[in-house]
């Protein structure tokens, strides 16, 4: 007996008419027994007659689709799942992945690095979530693509239904990439952040220095910006990028997230994204895991500028060297979260919090090396 003879025959008939329109996806709705086929003449679909146990009869229907599609009814290892979600997934059979009836498949084709915008408009009809956008508005195709201003405009509605604040933070992030919402779009969205903060990591990552927020400059910017022509120099070019006013208000947002930082994992990110903006002028590669380690050799560095211009040097230094390092012996032993969690790595954001505040507009004078 056949793999296809373990379908009923009126099933198997009617699934072989649906392949033969040669399918861009199949999906299967378990809950009312019915096979759906995306085809270039639209939606094909098929109701199942089974004869046995539902669940026993969709194993019976994905493996009839398996040997058809791939000659073996052995389906898609679905315990491969870290494996696929990794982006390990081969890319020479993502079109076949997506005739499968299998939920898992579709996440494997979502992630693989040879996703197209056209293979991502067959993994969206197939499973639309929002796992899968945001997967895949991570390949710059898809992004730049049509479905791309589709899978944002999805995100962007369901992100009053996230659960979690680092997906909240990750859409966010993706929505914000050039092009795929409108400018009122974008303004809204940066008002609902004010009260979910953990969305303003979002705009850090996305737009450090695009922030839709008037902040005026630094008193020393229009000074910095004639030493800058100068010379050519990290810790100076820094400056000028953090005493504008877009930097000043990356200075200001970021004090407003970490504020209320209230998730481990959006700590992280929040710590990463202040520390690439200062990457231009980071000392070197050391990762520090103890903040005052880091003072410490912050404080050892000689700046040739003076003294009156040497916190803001060394306000930079630090804010560069910050990282996950720093959070993971704390985090390794609770699991608090809100405020609980605050009060545990306040050690640290006391220190981050002293430097980037030095970094605001404080009228302080330039050394006459600058003026």
């Amino acid at each position: 007996m056949t793999e296809t003879s373990d379908v009923s025959s009126e099933d198997n008939l009617r699934l072989n008419v649906m392949l033969a329109q040669k399918p861009q996806a199949v999906r299967i709705d378990e809950s009312s027994m019915v096979v759906r086929a995306l085809t270039v003449k639209g939606e094909a679909r098929v109701e199942l007659s089974p004869d046995c146990e539902e669940a026993a009869y969709l194993r019976k229907v994905k493996a009839m689709l398996s040997s058809r599609v791939m000659g073996s009814p052995g389906g898609f290892p679905v315990f491969l799942k870290r494996w696929t979600r990794m982006g390990q997934t081969r890319d020479d059979n993502l079109e076949q992945l997506l005739l499968l009836g299998e939920s898992e498949a579709v996440v494997a084709v979502a992630h693989a690095p040879g996703l197209t915008s056209t293979l991502a408009k067959y993994v969206w009809w197939a499973l639309p979530d929002a796992s899968n956008a945001r997967v895949m508005l991570r390949n710059k195709a898809v992004a730049d693509s049509e479905i791309g201003r589709e899978l944002a405009s999805f995100l962007l509605e369901f992100l009053p239904f996230e659960e979690e604040a680092s997906d909240m933070l990750e859409s966010v992030r993706l929505v914000l990439q050039n092009g795929l919402i409108e400018e009122d779009e974008k303004h809204e969205l940066w008002r609902r952040a004010q009260s979910k903060r953990s969305m303003l990591v979002g705009f850090l990552h996305a737009l450090p220095d695009a922030l839709p927020v008037t902040v005026p400059a630094h008193a020393d910017y229009t000074s910095l910006c004639q030493a800058e022509g100068e010379r050519q120099d990290p810790v100076i070019s820094t400056l000028v990028r953090v005493f504008s006013p877009q930097g000043q208000a990356f200075i200001q947002t970021s004090e407003l997230a970490m504020a209320k930082v209230s998730d481990q994992n959006v700590t992280v990110l929040l710590f990463n994204a202040i520390a690439n903006y200062f990457q231009l002028a980071r000392p070197g590669d050391m990762v520090y895991q103890d903040v005052d380690e880091l003072e410490q050799a912050i404080n050892n560095l000689e700046w040739e500028y003076g003294p009156e211009f040497d916190a803001y040097a060394r306000s930079i230094w630090f804010l560069s060297s910050i990282s996950e390092a720093m959070l993971n012996p704390i985090f390794a032993r609770t699991d608090a979260i809100g405020s609980g969690m605050r009060r545990k790595i306040k050690p640290v954001t006391d220190r981050i919090f002293h430097h980037l505040g030095l970094l605001k507009s404080l009228n302080r004078p330039l050394p006459p090396e600058l003026n």
